[in-house]
C-alpha cells in the first residue's frame, strides 16, 4: 500500500522532508520524517490540508490497541482526511494537480469472496489508513489510489470533505438499516458517531429522531444539531426498565431501528428492550467486545440485531448530502489544531479528554 507525505526541513536532494505524527508508545506521539513511496500509474500524491481525530487513534494513543487490532510497531496516525492534489500517476484521467479530494482510507484487494460480492469493507486484506499495521494520513503528503480520492464540489471546505470519513459510518448504518420516511429512530449516545448517524438518518428521511445520553452538554449539541426529543440517562444498568418507559412515552410511537452508537451493555440492553417488535437494533462502531444483553426476549419479538464495519461506496452520497446542505457537520467541529509537536499533542489531549470536544480537527 503506498502512502507518504512532505514538508518540514529540507532533503538531501534539495526537496522539502515529508514529515508526520507518528505513534511511538503510549501516551508517545512525535512528527518526524515519513518516506513518500513511488507514485503508481493509478495513484494521486496529496498535500493534505484537514484531518480530523477519531475515537479509535485516541485508543491506540493511550493502550496501543483498538478491538483485535494491535499496534507493535511505530505507526503513522490519522484516516479522516481530506487535502490537495499535486501529482496524478500516468494512467489517472479523472484528476489533476490542485483538485480537492476526499481520501477513503481503506484499500481493499478486489480478489476476495467479500470484494467479489460488493461488500469490500470486509475484505480480510484491508489496508487502512492508521490500522496497524498501515500508516495514516496526518502527514503532510500522502500517495493513495486515486479512485478513492473524491473531488469536493465547490461549495464543500477541506474540513467537510475529512468528516465524509465519520460521516460514512453513520450513512453505512442508515443504509444497513434500511432508514426512509417511515422510520422511527431511537440512537444511543450523542458522541461523533452517534450525531453523525442521528445526521444521516435525518437525511434518508426519518421522521422521527430521539437521541440519549448521559451527558447534559452532548445532548443539547444533539438538539441544536435537530434531534427531536433528547433523553439524559444513568449509566446503571438497574435503570433500564424505566428509562426505557420513558424514551418510547418521549417518542410517542413504536421505534423501528435503534441505533447503539455506545456499545455498553446498558446502552445494548436498553436499545434491544425499547426496540419495537419486528424492529432493528443496529450497533454503530467498536462497542465493548462482550457483553450481557437480554437477547432471548429480544428474539421472541424478532427483533434483528444487525452490524456494521466501517462502509462502502458512501463518499459520492456524503457529498451530495454537504454540497445541497441536507446535512451540515460544521458544527461538529469543535477544535482546530496546527501541525506542530506541541499542537499534535495537545489536540490529541484535547480528544481525549471529551467534554465540549466533538470533532478536533488539523489545519495542515
Amino acid at each position: 500500500m503506498a502512502k507518504g507525505g512532505m514538508s518540514l526541513g529540507e532533503g538531501k536532494d534539495g526537496n522539502q522532508e515529508n514529515m508526520a505524527a507518528w505513534l511511538l508508545g503510549v501516551n508517545t506521539l512525535k512528527i518526524q520524517p515519513f518516506s513518500l513511496p513511488p507514485l503508481g500509474p493509478h495513484d494521486v500524491r496529496v498535500r493534505m490540508k484537514a484531518v480530523g481525530i477519531c475515537g479509535s487513534d485516541v485508543h491506540y494513543l493511550k493502550t496501543l490497541q483498538c478491538a483485535h487490532f494491535v499496534v507493535k510497531e511505530p505507526m503513522v496516525m490519522g484516516h479522516e482526511c481530506a487535502g490537495v492534489i499535486e501529482e496524478v500517476g500516468t494512467e489517472v484521467k479523472t484528476l489533476v494537480p490542485g483538485d480537492r479530494v476526499a481520501l477513503e482510507p481503506g484499500i481493499s484487494c478486489w480478489r476476495c469472496d467479500q470484494c467479489k460480492d460488493g461488500r469490500y469493507n470486509l475484505c480480510p486484506d484491508m489496508k487502512f489508513f492508521a490500522t496497524p499495521p498501515v500508516h495514516g494520513s496526518l502527514a503532510n503528503q500522502v500517495v493513495h489510489p486515486s479512485d478513492l480520492c473524491f473531488k469536493l464540489p465547490d461549495n464543500v471546505s477541506l474540513e467537510e470533505g475529512a468528516m465524509c470519513e465519520p460521516l460514512s459510518v453513520g450513512v453505512h448504518a442508515c443504509r444497513r438499516a434500511n432508514i426512509g420516511p417511515e422510520t422511527k429512530v431511537l440512537v444511543m449516545g450523542a458522541g461523533p458517531i452517534g450525531l453523525v448517524t442521528m445526521l444521516a438518518a435525518r437525511a434518508f428521511g426519518a421522521p422521527r429522531i430521539v437521541i440519549v445520553d448521559v451527558d447534559d452538554h452532548r445532548l443539547s449539541v444533539a438538539k441544536e444539531l435537530g434531534a427531536d426529543e433528547i433523553v439524559k440517562v444513568s449509566t446503571h444498568i438497574q435503570d433500564v426498565a424505566k428509562e426505557v418507559e420513558q424514551i418510547r412515552k418521549t417518542m410517542g410511537a413504536g421505534i423501528d431501528v435503534t441505533f447503539d452508537c455506545a456499545g455498553f451493555d446498558k446502552t445494548m440492553s436498553t436499545a434491544l428492550t425499547a426496540t419495537s417488535a419486528g424492529g432493528k437494533v443496529c450497533l454503530v462502531g467498536m462497542g465493548h467486545n462482550e457483553m450481557t444483553v437480554p437477547l432471548t426476549p429480544a428474539a421472541a419479538r424478532e427483533v434483528d440485531v444487525i452490524g456494521i464495519f466501517r462502509y462502502k461506496n458512501t463518499w459520492p452520497l456524503c457529498l451530495e448530502f454537504l454540497r445541497t446542505g441536507k446535512i451540515d457537520v460544521k458544527p461538529l467541529i469543535t477544535h482546530r489544531f496546527g501541525f506542530s509537536q506541541q499542537e499534535v499533542e495537545e489536540a490529541f489531549e484535547t480528544s481525549a479528554r471529551g467534554g465540549s470536544a466533538i470533532k478536533v480537527m488539523f489545519n495542515l
